[in-house]
């Protein structure tokens, strides 16, 4: 059964925490998995939270560090000691340990490196902390299997059972030279059916898929969804093998990027989050509410300048919102598709065939909204020739829509900028004011004012 926080589960750790009753603490939480642990931490005080860390075990609590929120898991590092900190860290593989002591002010950091009892560890750590946490190194572990081509099977089971003993899961083993020069990987069940006095260089799988220290992580991901891969090893610009980015750290970043792609979408320019400040909340959001009201003001400039028009032409007006909003949708549309196709590698760059399918869809869809359009006016308001004049309007704008949706994403991706972007605001915004500067133009061409 899922396990789910209950008002009763919360007051009873407060009273036992109140009551200091550390081994009936112990016995309640010590059946919980650590992320059931974490989920509790984000609902209990700083001070409750810090007083269950101190009373658990090493092995459970730094499993926690893992799975809390980053401000909850902030003010638990500010309330322990270098050691503390230090001890946790030597639980951990060396990816998680690097992404919790990065989050250190430089001074702690080297407090807490100092106090690190694996030496072998802490050096592993500290060569993690030189990668930038966007690009494969930065989401390696150093833990992992590998073996000597020029071993023999005899050999490289007795290896593999000693570096065994410092992985949590072995997803692959892998093959290297004397220069630790990635050559390929092995299978298990070649290594169970073969005589133990062969040579690994007669039966490692040479085909392997790795990446580049610098890789960024959204292309690491890409590379293992499409591979179906639990791991992927990581090697150096001399091909030397360094680390493994294994699949849960993907599925971080896979959420972090969905998130991000998610609040851009929504006009947010920074991360934000339900727990931060409220000045940090007006940062991320108000960039585009100011970028939004000024390419506003410009089309209100436009309808002011076409005022005559609605004195004689008074249903011209009425439409106004519903072009808008029908343009704003379809480059919406059309944009996150395109953004959709280049983060999962479907689209890699601008297509005359996709180009035209999405024209085709604009100019389908834009002359059944129209038709109906020039139907309902004729009904109501019986000017034909005006009901004319914001039918075509209507597709042409839709037609407009549907390229800059297309587009803009394509040309921003080009440029190295997150494509994300034109799924929101820019979009609708900016199909506001061409939209009616379009709708005006096509109409005064036809109605002559």
């Amino acid at each position: 059964m899922q396990f789910k926080i209950s008002k009763e589960l919360l007051v009873q750790i407060e009273q036992l925490i109140h009551q200091k009753n550390d081994k009936e603490l112990e016995v309640l939480l010590n059946d919980l998995h650590h992320a059931d642990i974490a989920e509790i931490f984000d609902e209990l005080e700083i001070e409750e939270a810090i007083y269950i860390f101190k009373i658990l075990d090493s092995e459970i609590t730094a499993e926690i560090l893992t799975e809390l929120e980053d401000d909850v898991r902030e003010k638990i590092l500010q309330g322990l000691s270098a050691k503390e900190i230090a001890e946790e860290l030597d639980e951990l593989d060396t990816d998680d340990a690097a992404d919790i002591i990065s989050e250190l002010s430089q001074s702690k950091k080297e407090e807490v490196i100092s106090e690190l009892e694996d030496l072998e560890h802490a050096k592993d750590i500290v060569e993690l902390l030189r990668y930038d946490e966007d690009e494969a190194g930065g989401l390696m572990g150093k833990e992992l299997v590998k073996v000597n081509e020029n071993w023999n099977v005899l050999t490289c089971v007795k290896e593999m059972r000693h570096q065994a003993e410092h992985v949590t899961r072995v997803h692959s083993i892998y093959v290297v030279d004397d220069e630790n020069r990635l050559k390929g990987r092995l299978s298990l069940k070649d290594l169970l059916t073969t005589s133990t006095k062969t040579m690994i260089s007669d039966v490692y799988i040479k085909k392997v898929d790795s990446v580049k220290v610098n890789t960024p992580n959204v292309e690491v991901a890409r590379i293992m969804q499409k591979y179906d891969l639990e791991a992927i090893p990581v090697v150096d610009e001399m091909g030397r093998l360094v680390g493994r980015v294994t699949i849960d750290d993907i599925v971080d970043v896979i959420k972090e990027e969905a998130d991000k792609d998610y609040q851009m979408a929504a006009g947010i320019t920074q991360d934000v989050e339900a727990g931060d400040s409220v000045s940090e909340m007006i940062k991320g959001r108000l960039p585009w509410l100011l970028i939004g009201m000024v390419i506003e003001i410009i089309a209100s400039f436009v309808l002011k300048g076409n005022q005559a028009a609605f004195t004689k032409y008074s249903t011209l007006i009425i439409f106004v919102p519903l072009l808008s909003a029908t343009a704003g949708n379809i480059g919406v549309q059309a944009s996150a598709i395109v953004v959709q196709g280049l983060a999962n590698g479907s689209l890699i760059e601008f297509s005359k065939n996709y180009f035209k399918k999405e024209l085709l869809v604009a100019m389908i869809s834009g002359s059944i909204i129209s038709l109906f359009l020039l139907i309902f006016h004729s009904i109501m308001y019986q000017q034909y020739q005006v009901g004319m004049a914001i039918s075509i309007s209507m597709i042409v704008v839709i037609l407009f829509a549907a390229t800059l949706g297309t587009l803009v994403p394509l040309f921003l991706h080009k440029n190295k900028i997150d494509p994300a972007i034109a799924t929101g605001p820019f979009i609708t915004t900016t199909n506001d004011v061409f939209g009616i500067i379009l709708y005006f133009a096509i109409a005064r061409l036809i109605l002559g004012f």
